[in-house]
């Protein structure tokens, strides 16, 4: 796909001018005024470039600039100001919302060599974030392995939360949704500080003691502190860290590449998931699930809620068999539990296999300490 450019001034006259400019060389799209470039951001975005001029009126460049960067982090801001301004974008670059500020008026060979500037470093930024992406999931895909061993049930459980997340993020999608699709996948990693026997109870909505549930609802707080040293994961555990609390406070820490409002939507997101999930276990019907999250409203959005009412269970075709423990593989859904010789459970029913349990349960296998063969839904 092509590097996109966003223009927005007050004049027409000038931004036909950029067009004439820039027509054959970029793919550029104009906009009269901060309200339209908006619209064409919503429309048209993300874009690689948004330049706009500092004085219009309503509202002036720098703000401007300043709501893209919140909503488009990547998106390299550059601004176009008169001498009378330039004090005034001195403090905007200072601030680090702009790369760059251009003086009007501004020489297309100037303009140009800005736009190409531009470019190279929003492909830097990207190419940078795509990689630290890759790195990170392949640390989260590690965690989630230890967790499915660790704890069956969890790892069951946050496979679930995971779908629900996604599916809200269809209908409020957010920037680098990896970290929130994380978030979700870790969820419950906490809970491998825990006795399974208590974790399967909470679950299963049992009464606890006021003991139990002071350590289960610390589990939250104790995947914070597994995952605290682990670079560029903070944002995930600051939104695990939220999933049982009354009301999401304000992010006090910034986390680059990320708003207080996207991670604040997403925490939201995480804990209405978790929530549902929970209710599912108690409340088999939907619509009276539903009805028991609206009846939180200020805990959950309305909005937020209205987005789970068409969500389906997650699924790919399957066949019920039976399988030799030996030949148990990823993507295999087990029908039963499966214990070893002393009871203890290893795997939950209804948990999808993934390559670490398949390697677990095949040493189990070997030693003869699990059953020959168990139900499972094999994909087809």
């Amino acid at each position: 796909m092509a590097d996109k450019i966003l223009l927005v001034d007050d004049e027409q006259a000038v931004l036909d001018s950029y067009r004439r400019i820039l027509y054959g060389e970029f793919h550029v799209d104009l906009a009269n005024g901060a309200s339209n470039g908006f619209a064409a951001i919503k429309k048209n975005g993300p874009y690689s470039i948004v330049i706009s001029d500092m004085r219009m009126p309503v509202m002036n460049g720098a703000e401007f600039l300043s709501q893209v960067r919140q909503s488009n982090p990547d998106t390299v801001r550059m601004l176009l100001t008169g001498y009378t301004d330039l004090e005034a974008a001195i403090q905007a670059v200072n601030r680090g919302n702009i790369f760059r500020f251009l003086t009007k008026p501004c020489e297309p060979e100037m303009l140009t060599e800005a736009i190409a500037a531009g470019l190279e470093q929003y492909r830097l930024i990207t190419s940078e974030r795509e990689l630290l992406e890759d790195t990170l999931m392949g640390s989260i895909k590690v965690l989630t392995d230890v967790l499915s061993a660790a704890s069956p049930d969890a790892f069951g459980r946050s496979i679930r939360i995971a779908h629900y997340v996604r599916h809200v993020m269809t209908k409020f999608p957010l920037p680098s949704a990896w970290c929130f699709e994380a978030a979700a996948a870790l969820s419950q990693l906490g809970c491998i500080t825990l006795d399974s026997d208590l974790v399967k109870r909470a679950y299963g909505g049992a009464k606890l003691t006021a003991e139990e549930q002071t350590r289960f609802e610390a589990h939250p707080q104790a995947a914070v502190e597994l995952l605290k040293n682990i670079p560029r994961l903070e944002p995930v555990s600051w939104i695990i860290g939220q999933q049982l609390q009354r009301k999401i406070p304000e992010l006090r820490t910034e986390f680059p590449g990320f708003s207080p409002t996207q991670l604040k939507l997403g925490a939201n997101i995480l804990k209405l998931a978790v929530a549902s999930e929970q209710l599912r276990m108690s409340i088999p019907s939907k619509n009276e699930a539903l009805s028991r999250l609206r009846e939180r409203s200020t805990e959950f959005e309305p909005n937020l809620i209205d987005a789970l009412q068409d969500i389906q269970p997650e699924s790919t075709p399957k066949q019920l068999r039976k399988v030799l423990t030996s030949k148990l593989t990823s993507g295999m859904v087990l029908d039963q539990e499966i214990r070893n010789t002393q009871g203890v459970l290893l795997v939950a029913r209804g948990q999808e296999l993934t390559g670490a349990l398949v390697m677990r349960l095949e040493n189990y296998s070997k030693a003869g300490a699990i059953a020959k063969e168990v139900m499972a839904f094999v994909p087809l």
